[in-house]
């Protein structure tokens, strides 16, 4: 079965808010990707490649508090597309369904695709305006 967990989206506090997060809930950080860390073909038109592409903040038992510096090429974050759904998937297959079915009627922002990261991944906006992204990531697949 799929786990969803929150995705939240920074004008480049990211890693102070992480940093104020875990002192709060403890937990370690999963990843901490910079967008300098990115291949330069991929690298997202951001002015500080120091900030933070993805972090994630393992919180409890199963859940995972993850974010990102949004890219000035995107424009600023302001409530409302400051929070993304994250999904992820047990299997490929269930990756292209989940995303096939909440996709429908909504605008894909990034189409499901292998990633430089190494995870099957895709975005978008749903029909009713939320935003999701979905993965499929073999090396944490049960």
């Amino acid at each position: 079965m799929a786990l969803i967990n929150p995705y939240l989206n920074f004008n480049g506090n990211t890693e102070e808010v992480f940093d104020f997060y875990k002192s709060v809930f403890g937990g370690d950080y999963g990843m901490v990707m910079r967008f300098k860390d990115a291949p330069a073909e991929h690298q997202m038109g951001t002015t500080d490649l120091n900030q933070i592409m993805h972090i994630s903040l393992r919180i409890g038992h199963g859940t995972i508090l993850m974010g990102s510096d949004v890219p000035e090429m995107y424009g600023k974050v302001v409530q409302g597309t400051d929070v993304q759904l994250s999904i992820s998937a047990d299997t490929r297959e269930e990756a292209d369904k989940l995303f096939r079915g909440l996709s429908a009627g909504g605008q894909v922002t990034m189409p499901m695709s292998d990633t430089f990261w190494g995870s099957y991944f895709g975005m978008f906006k749903d029909k009713f305006g939320i935003e999701w992204m979905v993965s499929f990531d073999k090396k944490y697949a049960g």
